[in-house]
């Protein structure tokens, strides 16, 4: 039985400028409780057309207001979403047979959206919302220290990612130093 004030959103999918880059909406059942979220449901995708899992590793990242992470593109389809705070994703397409390759796609994430990133295409993303953003990947292959991928620094000028706070690239509460380091787009598609 439903209570009153019941609400439910649909699960949907939307293709991006990026080729195997989706952005879906979660399935959500709100009442006067709260929200119930769908992280997954194989069914869900299929009925989509849409393969993704089994997912081998999931992780959490909890990141502080203003921090950026990434752009790093592993070999391994990532399921991502927020399930606390607000992000902008950020994704470049960096695959060498690619039809989009070196399109560049920003996502607003907010709870009850997700992106499904393929394999070799870069994912990062800025903390945005005030406190923290709890950041969530699904991965189907377990990461390793040093497997194969390519990664391309976020604050390179030629991606034109307006990330919506100023970064401090010497601020490592702000951007590691290893993702400072990252080449730059025009580096790793030559």
């Amino acid at each position: 039985m439903r209570a009153s004030g019941a609400m439910t959103t649909p699960f949907a999918i939307e293709h991006t400028d990026i080729a195997g880059l989706l952005v879906i909406r979660m399935r959500q059942v709100g009442d006067e409780r709260g929200t119930i979220r769908e992280l997954f449901r194989t069914s869900a995708f299929a009925d989509a057309g849409v393969a993704a899992g089994p997912w081998l590793q999931i992780n959490a990242t909890e990141t502080t207001q203003g921090a950026t992470r990434g752009l790093h593109g592993e070999t391994m389809t990532k399921l991502v979403a927020i399930v606390h705070g607000e992000a902008l994703g950020a994704y470049v397409d960096v695959r060498a047979n690619s039809s989009t390759r070196g399109k560049v796609v920003t996502v607003p994430l907010v709870k009850g959206t997700q992106v499904l990133v393929p394999p070799g295409v870069c994912n990062g993303f800025q903390s945005i919302g005030p406190g923290t953003s709890q950041y969530l990947y699904c991965f189907d292959a377990e990461w390793m220290p040093g497997m194969p991928g390519v990664a391309v620094n976020p604050l390179d000028p030629d991606l034109g990612i307006v990330w919506p706070l100023p970064v401090d690239v010497t601020d490592r509460a702000q951007l590691s130093a290893k993702d400072a380091a990252l080449p730059r787009l025009r580096d790793v598609l030559d």
